[in-house]
């Protein structure tokens, strides 16, 4: 009995699929007679302008619109101006753009440190402010004047009280590229 039903069902299933296709072939030959061949087209003159009388489009515009596709589809015809973000399309992974300098650092001023600096004293001179430093690891003092550049930034002003450094930042994921640094002649 179990055999029978079985055997009921898919006979069932297998009618139901033949009607199926039966009425699509049905569907597709009527739609095939509505829609007859369209008539191929007819040789225009290469003088003679389209139906309205409107001049024929000028193809030198379609292959520079095609060309500056073909551009931005290889990379070199985009740009992406970030202003003051990280920009997204630069790999976090990728070198930086500055070249680190790894080795010995320089003698002096150019290879002072900005967190190994301790202000000891702020001068005026007829030239502007000028800074006294030390540097903890050299145990020599040093001069700066507003522009002096140190190993891993620039002295940007210099006050009575304070020095501001623009100390380079080498971390991609920084919204700029720098960070300033104070130091205090009384720290607090």
């Amino acid at each position: 009995m179990a055999s029978l039903s079985k055997s009921l069902r898919w006979s069932a299933r297998a009618f139901l699929a033949l009607v199926c296709l039966a009425v699509a072939a049905i569907a597709v030959a009527q739609q095939a007679s509505k829609d007859p061949a369209p008539p191929p087209p007819a040789a225009a003159p290469a003088e003679s302008s389209p139906i309205g009388g409107a001049p024929t489009p000028d193809l030198g515009n379609i292959d520079q619109i095609l060309e500056g596709e073909e551009d931005v589809l290889s990379g070199t015809g985009f740009s992406y101006d970030p202003g003051n973000r990280r920009d997204p399309f630069k790999s976090l992974l990728s070198s930086p753009d500055r070249p680190e300098i790894r080795g010995p650092r320089p003698e002096g001023v150019p290879g002072l440190l900005i967190d190994e600096i301790d202000l000891t004293g702020v001068f005026r001179t007829s030239r502007g402010w000028v800074a006294q430093v030390v540097a903890a690891n050299q145990k020599k003092s040093y001069l700066l004047r507003v522009g002096d550049q140190v190993f891993d930034g620039d002295v940007v002003g210099i006050n009575k009280n304070e020095v501001v450094f623009k100390q380079i930042v080498q971390d991609p994921t920084a919204l700029k590229p720098f960070r300033e640094v104070v130091k205090s002649l009384n720290p607090s």
